[in-house]
């Protein structure tokens, strides 16, 4: 496995500036990751402000009875008996829970966090542990339901979760099937090519689905067979013993809804002032905040000194609100701009490990967090991979192509043009685009003569000519089909380069799933990647296989 540094589009303005112009953006963030002083100043912070969370043994013991269950692994208890003593510290980052894990990304977003944990421990000479906050609480089920597998035959195949009922239901509380779970691994066996490891590895899948209710259960136990001997700690932001010990955090978001939604909204306006665009919801009497009503998840906002949902299903005066919280606290859930708040409130936060759209949402938090009182952690950029394997390495080579042709897709349609056009011995484009300017060159006096003998030959005459010209590229392309088809091997070699690293227009972190690479390479390459060793600014690299 060789490992180079290749840069790769962010697409979120925010982030760059935050790796690579902080200055322009210090006023929104709080500390710098690249400077060890930011990590001890951010340490000592916490050390000061202990009193400010939620008695971290009484999480402890929330976490101890998930992972229990679902990630019981000696290095995962030894993380949470360090996170019970005071002064340990907690590196955070999280993800909705896909099927099947869902993109690569997820899984460089678990190393980036056990890896960055290990970083912060040996830079503070303190006990740093990894946590991995899984979005349980989520209700976008379109979002998590599906991922993406690349076919022997280069098509790249949607596997999905199929689901009756429409309703907005937490992730975590929707309920899978066996049947489900059988139709969805049918699918990913009959895509994943055959190989040694082939058999045992879905087998061992669909083991471990079948004993899952929830996408969520099977999310953890993958992430903790991967993940959990290197001391991973989960966590399911919908678990109802964690909401309960919440409850403190989410009535200060109510009691001070109004100076976090201007917190907010002042901020948005710094971020336009910038000349760019808010990557979150910002929006006047924004509640911030979800409530589970049936099983919907309801997004409330303040409408003349109530909290409601848009269509008015829910409606509660802040001392309902409150009376609610006391009641029922498992029926109140965070938005994506109160949930780096609340986990604030609960970890002692040394960091988190974001992806660049997450950088840019929590450029948005920064005055909330001072309206509780609290300090925004550091942002650790996750790290980024693309996964070449040999052949389209020489592949790549072969047709000269260098990774800027890659993440292009203009630049690669160029050159896949550019050497389609090299095997045309008889240079037909060139010859069509000769007789197509004859023909009009001709034509074209023809017809304006035309419109002297009567008008509305001129009119025809274009009509005409038009058809002609269609006509004559209609064969042109024809004539090119049938070059592709008989440089069909290097075509697909091209086709082979595109929908193996740049799928869909995006990174191939962002659309494939882990599975592919188990199967080629078996689950050893998980730990192979482990060891490629940690980029503090999360920068893009290209891993040779």
């Amino acid at each position: 496995m060789n490992v180079m540094q290749q840069p790769i589009p962010n697409g979120q303005p925010l982030a760059e500036a935050l790796i690579h112009k902080y200055e322009s953006v210090a006023h929104l963030y709080e500390s710098n990751a690249f400077e060890e002083a930011s990590w001890t100043r951010r340490m000592e912070w916490l050390d000061r402000t202990e009193h400010l969370r939620i008695d971290r043994k009484k999480i402890v013991g929330c976490l101890t009875q998930f992972n229990q269950k679902y990630n019981n692994y000696e290095a995962v208890h030894t993380s949470l008996s360090l996170l019970e003593q005071s002064g340990t510290l907690a590196i955070s980052g999280g993800q909705q829970s896909g099927l099947f894990t869902g993109p690569l990304l997820v899984i460089y977003k678990a190393i980036s966090i056990i890896k960055a944990a290990q970083y912060g421990s040996e830079l503070l000479n303190r006990p740093v542990v990894p946590v991995f906050w899984i979005a349980g609480e989520d209700h976008d089920w379109d979002e998590v339901n599906h991922t993406y597998v690349l076919s022997p035959d280069l098509q790249i195949n949607r596997i999905r979760l199929a689901r009756e009922d429409q309703h907005r239901s937490p992730v975590s509380k929707v309920s899978i099937s066996e049947e489900m779970w059988e139709s969805s691994l049918t699918e990913l066996e009959t895509l994943l090519a055959g190989s040694e490891f082939k058999e045992h590895l879905l087998a061992e899948l669909g083991q471990l689905c079948r004993e899952s209710d929830t996408l969520t259960i099977a999310f953890a136990k993958l992430l903790g067979k991967w993940f959990g001997k290197y001391g991973l700690i989960l966590l399911d932001s919908a678990d109802e013993g964690l909401r309960k010990l919440e409850a403190p955090v989410f009535e200060a978001i109510i009691e001070q809804n109004d100076e976090l939604e201007q917190a907010y909204l002042d901020t948005a306006k710094e971020v336009a002032q910038l000349g760019l665009t808010a990557q979150a919801d910002v929006v006047e009497g924004g509640a911030n905040l979800f409530y589970i009503h049936g099983q919907d998840r309801l997004l409330l906002f303040k409408q003349e000194g109530k909290f409601a949902d848009r269509k008015q299903q829910v409606s509660f005066t802040k001392d309902e609100l409150l009376a609610e919280l006391h009641q029922h606290p498992e029926r109140f859930s965070n938005n994506v701009l109160t949930r780096p708040l609340m986990q604030d409130s609960l970890l002692p936060v040394l960091g988190a490990v974001l992806g660049g759209g997450e950088i840019a949402y929590w450029g948005l938090t920064g005055k909330a967090f001072q309206v509780l009182g609290l300090q925004m952690p550091i942002l650790l950029p996750r790290m980024s991979f693309t996964v070449i394997e040999g052949t389209l390495h020489k592949h790549m080579d072969k047709y000269e192509l260098k990774w800027e042709d890659i993440i292009s897709p203009e630049k690669f349609a160029d050159k896949r043009k550019t050497w389609l056009s090299e095997q045309d011995q008889w240079k037909i484009e060139d010859q069509f685009a000769n007789i197509k300017s004859s023909f009009t060159g001709m034509y074209e006096p023809l017809i304006e003569q035309l419109g002297h003998v009567q008008a509305g030959l001129l009119k025809l005459g274009n009509a005409n000519k038009d058809k002609i010209v269609d006509q004559i590229e209609y064969l042109q392309n024809r004539a090119m089909d049938a070059l592709a088809r008989s440089n069909e091997a290097g075509m697909r070699h091209f086709d082979r380069i595109e929908y193996s690293l740049y799928p869909q227009h995006k990174p191939q972190e962002r659309v494939y799933n882990v599975f592919y690479y188990l199967n080629r390479y078996g689950e050893g390459w998980i730990d192979q990647l482990m060891e490629i060793p940690y980029d503090v600014t999360g920068s893009h690299r290209v891993i040779y296989v």
